[in-house]
């Protein structure tokens, strides 16, 4: 559930309305009705700015397939012309993610994960899919929700229903990557969003030289997945609610744009150049079982599910890291370290796995090691709590006291209602005292 405002939050918030009220209303670019909106564009963009890249990584970062990014921001650059946010800064990447899911933040930074580009058949259906993304970003559906309430909720740690189907992964937990603001912005959509995004995605798509067929068939590949293998489709269900009104609305709207029937599909072109992901498709299908195992809290599952993807792609760096992190949660500390070194190796440029090692090694008490992977992560990717709080760990084990406390510190300053704010607070007045009370440990730390 959201954090609830404390009073003097909510008098601060209260006390700007009047001002945000007579100032905060803008022109929906869709409609063209009025709307209020506290967001102003610039405000959009700076948060996807901020916060895009942490979701990024979360998702074990842009694929390394060049070629493929490349093909996603070449369609992405096609149709974004014919949004009605044209100028919006829009930008697509493959996302190392095995599930099925795509998203975007409001400035337009969109990911798409293998798992979908797998389960997708050609490139009208891709087409659709952005189109509806950018649907999204058009509508300014995040912002509106924003506007009525959900910023407040972000500002003090509020938690949307994507973070909360991502963390039932406890290895996620077990990694220390913490709550992050990305997840705040990709929250459920309203049924009216999402039907206005079907909408836009099918006109997009349209406007861009495809046929209107393959947002239907999008919603068809969806149903069947949901029956079939619903583990990898749960969080975008989460996030873009399904409904057969939905399917049905859109098989109606096809009706409309009976002059495009005979546009492109590219089933041929999109199967060219996915013909790398297709080559790996065991390894993503055995990395989606082990993310559901463990999910369903079957640790030994996920192992075998994880050492089944390894087996058919040995340097994937999402099966390495998922590995590290299984290990993790089954106490396999020694293990979760050297996964986690193999994962850093096959994607030097991607920190998640950083994070993990260091986690790694604070629980096999080598801190100085553990204080460099936090600070280097910290460097690639900054403005993660968690990480100044390890840092701050690590830093108390040396016996570096001062530094120790300018980190936790820290820490609260950036997470007063954070996973570890109450056993920091403490630890900061246990040093103020004469004579310290014994040091509880963080969930976390080791035993």
């Amino acid at each position: 559930m959201p954090t609830r405002l404390t009073r003097r939050q909510f008098l601060a918030l209260s006390a700007g309305s009047a001002a945000t009220l007579a100032t905060g209303c803008a022109t929906n670019p869709v409609t063209g009705r009025r709307q209020l909106m506290f967001l102003s564009e610039s405000m959009e963009i700076n948060l996807d700015r901020r916060w895009a890249p942490h979701q990024f990584s979360a998702d074990y970062g842009p694929a390394q397939d060049e070629a493929l990014n490349r093909y996603l921001a070449e369609l992405c650059a096609q149709m974004a012309q014919h949004t009605h946010r044209p100028h919006m800064p829009y930008s697509a990447r493959v996302v190392n993610s095995p599930v099925v899911n795509a998203y975007t933040f409001p400035g337009g930074s969109m990911g798409y994960a293998r798992g979908l580009l797998l389960a997708l058949n050609s490139e009208a259906e891709l087409a659709a899919v952005m189109g509806h993304e950018m649907g999204h970003v058009s509508a300014r559906h995040a912002g509106a929700r924003q506007t009525t309430g959900l910023v407040a909720q972000m500002l003090v740690a509020g938690v949307s229903v994507y973070m909360e189907i991502e963390h039932r992964d406890y290895a996620f937990l077990a990694a220390g990557l913490g709550a992050l603001g990305a997840y705040a912005l990709l929250s459920r959509y309203s049924r009216d969003n999402e039907r206005e995004a079907d909408k836009l995605g099918m006109e997009y798509a349209v406007l861009s030289g495809y046929r209107p067929h393959g947002m239907v068939e999008v919603m068809d590949v969806f149903r069947s997945l949901s029956k079939r293998r619903p583990g990898p489709i749960e969080i975008l269900f989460a996030t873009h609610p399904m409904s057969e009104e939905r399917y049905d609305r859109a098989a109606r709207r096809t009706g409309r744009y009976r002059h495009a029937f005979d546009q492109k599909e590219g089933r041929e072109r999109y199967q060219d150049r996915i013909a790398g992901l297709r080559k790996i498709a065991p390894a993503i299908e055995a990395l989606q079982d082990g993310q559901t195992a463990l999910r369903n809290k079957k640790p030994e599952q996920a192992d075998t599910a994880f050492r089944i993807a390894l087996g058919h792609a040995p340097q994937d760096y999402a099966a390495l890291t998922m590995m590290a992190k299984g290990q993790l949660a089954m106490k396999r500390h020694k293990e979760a370290l050297r996964y986690a070194l193999e994962a850093r190796a096959a994607y030097p440029q991607e920190p998640q796995a950083w994070h993990v090692s260091g986690l790694a090694r604070v629980h096999t008490r080598q801190f100085e090691a553990a204080l460099a992977d936090f600070s280097d992560y910290e460097k690639t990717l900054p403005g993660n709590p968690n990480t100044i709080f390890y840092r701050g760990y690590c830093l108390d084990k040396m016996d570096r006291r001062e530094p120790a406390a300018e980190e936790y510190a820290r820490y609260l300053r950036a997470a007063p209602n954070g996973e570890f704010s109450a056993w920091t607070r403490g630890r900061l007045e246990e040093w103020d005292q004469s004579e310290p009370a014994p040091q509880p440990q963080p969930k976390d730390s080791p035993k």
